[in-house]
């Protein structure tokens, strides 16, 4: 018998089997598909692979301000699908050589829950005292009619693409779908971006969210438009009580996704659920005592380090360790150019919660470096604080190198820390990261004014 079965081999499975292993627990990680999950292997990674090509060759057409100037810049799909299958290989063999140095057993197929202890792969039974499972998330595929149009593709579909559409419409304005406009858009092909809310990322500031389709000049959005049918390239959606249309070489459903619950028999052994997905307590534990569940499974928080944190929780639960996640502290970004990333509480999201705010908003060229290396593009920071206590709620970044800042925001958020903190602390000169505490300063001489 295992200490530890674990049910897929994603960013929550195969970290939970490596602290697991390094704990000195025997390991069983069953996986049917990719090892390192969607996300590296037709998710995160090959699309900030792909985007970081464009993004070169958006450097290299758009620098004539920066005194560079190219004649003969082209963009190579088939090379830089080359690139993204190095960088997911050789992701993939780093995992695979992580399961064997902490001794974990990695089989391969579809498993089914028997028993509390038990899982069927294949043939072959396998017990556990514990249960983990991460079976991750598909895309949603809404009941549109004439959504099996063959010009009709998901994100994994795009991703191995062999040529580039001449125009791209992206149903769903969300994160995945933005990723793909930017990517698209960057290399000058026509993209439309449907969304049937009133703004684009319901969970990102509004300014932001605003300022961000500004800064997407080159894509086209549609707001506030519920598609009604797709007649092959044909996309039929009603805005303001009216059907409109347009027509894309290809269409990409990017709506949400759907936890993968479907035959592991959770329901046969009466595990706990609700449409988002298995439900557990803060230790990762469902109603069945000794079986887990983490990440996007679970619909709590659909990133791959929610994934990854929510794995830790889950050992050190069954190793007897007390240990919670903060999911306020999770931080977010988006790889678009510009991009977009922000950890912790809007302003709204604070006050529905009883909070007395003081906020700040402060633009990113401010700080001398971003303006030096980014010119005009849009940037903002935001700092959203208590009035009471200065403790810092949450830090919101658009504009790029937002996602390689925003761990610090998370650090703040996690350890509690006010604006007072970050009054003092020293921040390196040029950086863009000053922004933050130029922001914080904002918020600070707010206060003063008005007394407090």
């Amino acid at each position: 018998m295992y200490d530890v079965i674990i049910i897929g081999a994603g960013p929550g499975g195969y970290v939970a089997a490596e602290r697991a292993g390094a704990k000195g627990k025997t390991v069983l990680l069953i996986e049917k598909e990719y090892i390192g999950g969607v996300c590296l292997n037709v998710g995160c990674i090959p699309t900030k692979t792909l985007l970081n090509s464009a993004k070169h060759y958006n450097y290299a057409v758009a620098s004539g301000m920066f005194g560079i100037h190219t004649k003969e810049a082209e963009f190579n799909l088939s090379e830089a699908q080359d690139w993204k299958k190095k960088v997911v290989d050789t992701n993939v063999k780093g995992i695979v050589s992580l399961m064997k140095k902490y001794g974990v057993e990695v089989v391969r197929g579809e498993a089914f829950i028997t028993d509390k202890h038990s899982v069927l792969v294949g043939d072959t039974t396998y017990s556990g005292e514990n249960i983990i499972i991460a079976t991750g998330s598909s895309s949603f595929i809404p009941p549109i009619p004439g959504i099996d149009s063959k010009y009709v593709v998901t994100s994994t579909e795009l991703l191995a693409i062999e040529e580039l559409p001449s125009s791209l419409t992206v149903i769903g304005g969300g994160v995945i779908g933005l990723e793909f406009a930017s990517f698209f858009s960057m290399l000058g092909i026509e993209v439309h971006v449907v969304e049937m809310l009133d703004e684009i990322v319901p969970f990102m500031e509004p300014d932001f969210a605003k300022t961000m389709r500004r800064a997407l000049k080159k894509v086209k959005f549609h707001l506030s438009s519920k598609v009604e049918s797709i007649d092959g390239k044909k996309i039929n959606y009603v805005r303001k009580g009216k059907m409109e249309s347009l027509e894309s070489d290809l269409v990409l459903i990017s709506v949400g996704r759907k936890p993968n619950v479907s035959g592991l028999g959770c329901e046969e052994l009466g595990i706990k659920m609700k449409r988002t997905g298995l439900i557990v307590n803060d230790r990762m534990e469902t109603n069945i005592p000794g079986i887990y569940a983490i990440g996007d499974v679970i619909g709590k928080s659909l990133f791959a380090h929610s994934a990854s944190r929510m794995a830790e929780v889950a050992v050190n639960a069954l190793c007897g360790i007390e240990d919670r996640i903060n999911y306020d502290a999770v931080p977010w970004a988006i790889y678009t150019y510009p991009e977009v990333a922000s950890c912790g509480l809007t302003e709204e999201a604070a006050r529905e919660r009883g909070y007395e705010v003081v906020s700040a908003t402060s633009l990113m060229r401010i700080s001398a470096r971003y303006y030096a290396e980014y010119g005009t593009m849009p940037g903002l920071c935001k700092v959203v604080a208590d009035k009471t206590s200065d403790r810092i709620l949450g830090i919101h970044l658009l504009g790029s190198p937002s996602s390689e800042m925003i761990y610090g925001a998370a650090l703040m958020i996690q350890n509690g820390m006010t604006l007072e903190n970050l009054k003092t602390t020293i921040f390196p000169h040029p950086s863009v990261s000053e922004v933050i505490r130029e922001t914080v300063l904002s918020i600070c001489e707010k206060k003063e004014k008005e007394g407090h």
